[in-house]
């Protein structure tokens, strides 16, 4: 069976998440990056919509997971998207999501903090 990759890059939503009271208040920017291993069905050859990952039906899972409930840490904001995703589309055999937060609050200047999250781990 044939394996491919998906690539969702740079989706920006407004969400609340991070462990300061004001990143809740005032919101921000973050930047989502998806990466999906499929595996490939005989919508390949059939060009058939329906046997395979819609992204922009994937994009909507991120949309849904990202602005909505407050998580502290885009860890576990990319953890839960990964899981998300692969539970929605059952020919998903791995997703990478990574979150950049341009507004990091640290005592410093840089262009975002990152985090990358793979989910399943293995192919167990």
């Amino acid at each position: 069976m044939t394996e491919y990759v998906i690539r969702l890059h740079n989706c920006a939503f407004f969400a609340r998440h991070g462990l300061f009271n004001e990143e809740e208040t005032l919101g921000q920017r973050f930047f989502v990056d998806a990466e999906l291993v499929v595996n490939g069905t005989d919508g390949l050859e059939n060009d058939d919509i329906e046997k395979v990952v819609d992204y922009g039906a994937a994009f909507q899972v991120i949309e849904r997971i990202i602005s909505g409930k407050r998580r502290f840490l885009i860890e576990a904001l990319a953890l839960d998207v990964a899981k998300d995703i692969c539970s929605t589309f059952s020919i998903v055999k791995r997703a990478t999501i990574t979150i950049r937060k341009p507004s990091a609050p640290v005592q410093g200047i840089l262009d975002y903090a990152e985090v990358s999250v793979t989910y399943p781990q293995n192919d167990d």
